[in-house]
């Protein structure tokens, strides 16, 4: 169907005094004693564009008028006789291509975002959700750019996998069998089994990424991962999607340096490229927010080891639902307190006890904590985990070993150190959580098209 797209009908004046034609659905519409007006949307822009209907020209247009219909309008495109540096099309015909019914959900008022996410299948026609999926498509965009610019292969790891990446066992079980009571034990049961042994939908592609480093140098993944906590919170949910990049002949503060970049990166395209949708946002999510994030890419991420922020959230003069003492896991409060309110900006925290650390995760010389790093950011929390990751063939043994890990699980990652090992370093970025951080939403299933949580699947 040959039309325009109307993102170009704003951009390109020379569609003003010609004939165009373009498709839609209906927004809003009101209707007058001599003339009507629709607001259309393509899902293309932000913006909506006027149609004007002389009712003496097109008289029955009661069908045009329902919210959710689609259109087909071809016009003369002519400058807005309101709003200033605006156009609108003087109808000419008018086809309906879909017709919508009166109890469409969608309505004028302003709906929740509690009452969207029960129709997310209709909830992408709102200003939000049209301005958060166009964000979202770009900073996925800007990801493969930077990563593509600087010499990374993108690989594609399995989503099928035997082995848990983080050693947490909360993973998502493939079979084809289902429940049975044919066996008698559960190594019998996967025996059975498609792959003849357990299999489950993978929560990181790190394993495999650090393989295909090992023979291409700098690599990153983009994909969806799985993981099955129980974690019903505004940050959670169970499947997402992940950038992991693993780089060899990096250590920690190489790593930390490419994620800055990224982050940066980022944030830099969002900005020049969505500059209607950070408006939008800035005013109806987060004040200030297109501040925040040019202050982000024009300063220095803070960098303060894990033992420096126990002190300080010890210090702190805020009674904290989980109490602080070196070797715990830092809770979202904590983390907050110390990108908000300490370092008021994106801050790596490093060292952390390798306890609380998983197994891959480079020793270092104290004995007591990793080379490893999160990102926080004000607003969100942690949106990276970073390492550097242990290349000693020994210490990698002994972390598993102290974990009860399988060593056949991981013969091919083990390998790894046995042939030609280098020093390497990789992380891993949930896209949803940044996107939270430059669009000012405050939900995780706000930034994703149907968000997969702990009793809820559309």
């Amino acid at each position: 169907m040959k039309h325009i797209d109307i993102v170009d009908i704003f951009k390109n004046s020379e569609y003003i005094g010609t004939n165009v034609t373009v498709c839609g659905w209906v927004r809003t519409s009101r209707d007058s004693k001599n003339m009507a007006f629709i607001e259309l949307n393509d899902g293309t822009s932000l913006k909506h564009l006027q149609i004007v209907i002389d009712k003496s020209k097109l008289s029955d247009i009661s069908e045009f008028m329902k919210l959710g219909t689609s259109l087909k309008v071809c016009g003369e495109l002519v400058k807005s006789a309101v709003a200033v540096d605006s156009v609108e099309i003087n109808a000419e015909e008018i086809t309906v291509l879909g017709e919508c019914p009166a109890e469409y959900p969608l309505q004028k008022k302003r709906h929740s975002l509690e009452y969207l996410r029960t129709i997310p299948h209709l909830r992408v026609r709102t200003n939000t959700f049209n301005a958060v999926f166009r964000v979202r498509s770009v900073v996925s965009a800007s990801i493969h750019e930077f990563f593509q610019s600087r010499h990374f292969t993108y690989v594609h790891t399995p989503l099928i996998t035997a082995s848990d990446c983080e050693g947490a066992g909360e993973m998502f079980k493939v079979t084809t069998i289902g429940y049975s009571n044919e066996y008698k034990t559960e190594e019998e049961y996967n025996a059975d089994d498609f792959f003849g042994k357990r299999a489950a939908l993978s929560v990181s592609g790190q394993l495999e990424g650090e393989v295909a480093a090992m023979a291409l140098g700098k690599i990153y993944t983009f994909g969806p991962s799985f993981r099955a906590e129980k974690s019903n919170t505004p940050r959670h949910v169970a499947e997402f999607w992940h950038v992991e990049p693993e780089v060899a002949f990096a250590e920690l503060p190489d790593i930390i340096e490419i994620a800055e970049d990224m982050i940066k990166h980022i944030i830099r395209s969002v900005l020049e490229r969505c500059p209607e949708e950070m408006k939008f946002f800035d005013q109806h999510f987060e004040k200030g927010l297109i501040q925040k994030l040019e202050n982000v890419v024009s300063n220095d991420f803070a960098v303060m080891t894990y033992t420096e922020a126990i002190e300080l959230l010890k210090k702190a003069d805020r009674d904290f639902q989980y109490p602080v003492e070196w070797g715990c896991d830092l809770q979202t409060e904590h983390e907050k307190y110390i990108s908000e309110e300490i370092c008021k900006k994106p801050v790596f925290l490093t060292d952390y006890p390798k306890e609380i650390k998983s197994f891959y995760m480079k020793q270092n010389p104290d004995g007591k904590t990793v080379a490893a790093t999160d990102l926080l950011v004000p607003g969100v929390g942690e949106i990276i985990g970073c390492s550097e990751r242990e290349a000693d063939l020994d210490k990698l043994l002994e972390a598993m070993k102290v974990r009860g890990m399988s060593m056949d699980e991981y013969e091919h990652y083990i390998a790894l150190r046995r042939f030609g090992s280098v020093p390497h370093s990789g992380f891993g970025l949930g896209l949803e959580r940044i996107i939270l951080y430059v669009t000012g939403m405050q939900n995780i299933r706000d930034v994703i098209l149907y968000p997969r949580t702990v009793g809820n699947i559309y």
